[in-house]
């Protein structure tokens, strides 16, 4: 890549090795409603301490750079992560996540087709995209929904504890785009999604997401790490309920106090 600058107007995979995999599941997750995607896969790959393989560039990426704690700047990227498994018959994960999603439709095509052809190279035929779905009840258990349109998978994910997607909402971004397109590679794929309000990162969504993941792929992670994260998140999502009740309650008095004043002349 060094000197050839025009490849950086393409969306391109830089690799860090070549691996021979053994029938690898990928499994995505990019920020999205509550950041369910993002921090599943991030809680995932740092606990089971996979190994980058590969980043992803695109110029379909915000245009900025990402600051480190040393000063150092980096092009956000979309990355690549392996985890072998010791068992003789288990599978290898891939696991994918990014700073950002994709910016427009193009921009969305252009990083979910390199993914999928990526995938594919690698010998992926089995794909799970993450991320989440608004809703305003029962966000204190959340439910976590599951949509394939391979019938074999999605029972699966139902025996893991997963309930069917109602019907008609669009799953946008990557975790939809994906699975809509992994049919055209003859790649099984099945969407998880986590129920949350949305406002802020959801790890209390996130775990319960990763409870069901866990158990479709049959692999021992210790998810307790995340308790500490629900609770800080739960106390400063109160504080935001109680903020937002606060401004209703002036809200409406200052409507009472303008409608007195109002007078009317017939």
């Amino acid at each position: 890549m060094h000197g050839d600058v025009s490849r950086l107007l393409d969306t391109f995979i830089q690799e860090k090795k070549q691996v021979k995999l053994r029938d690898p599941v990928l499994i995505g997750g990019f920020p999205g409603l509550g950041s369910v995607g993002k921090i599943s896969v991030t809680y995932l790959r740092t606990q089971l301490k996979a190994t980058k393989l590969a980043d992803l560039y695109s110029p379909y990426f915000p245009h900025h750079v990402v600051v480190n704690s040393s000063g150092r700047v980096r092009l956000p990227r979309a990355e690549f992560f392996l985890w072998r498994n010791p068992s003789e018959r288990g599978r290898d994960l891939l696991f994918l996540t990014g700073d950002s999603q994709a910016q427009g439709f193009e921009g969305q095509y252009a990083v979910v087709t390199t993914v999928l052809e990526y995938a594919k190279r690698l010998g992926v035929k089995t794909m799970i995209t993450l991320g989440g779905y608004r809703s305003n009840y029962g966000v204190n258990a959340p439910k976590v929904v599951a949509i394939s349109s391979n019938r074999a998978l999605l029972s699966k994910l139902r025996r893991a504890g997963a309930e069917l997607s109602p019907a008609g909402n669009p799953i946008v971004g990557f975790a939809g785009l994906a699975l809509g397109l992994a049919r055209f590679t003859q790649m099984r794929a099945a969407c998880l999604l986590g129920e949350t309000a949305g406002y802020m990162p959801d790890p209390k969504s996130s775990k319960a997401l990763l409870m069901v993941l866990r158990r479709f792929l049959g692999i021992d992670v210790d998810l307790a790490s995340l308790d500490e994260e629900i609770e800080r998140a739960g106390t400063v999502f109160e504080r935001l309920e109680a903020a937002e009740k606060e401004i209703a309650v002036l809200t409406k008095e200052r409507a009472d106090i303008e409608g007195r004043e109002i007078t009317y002349i017939s």
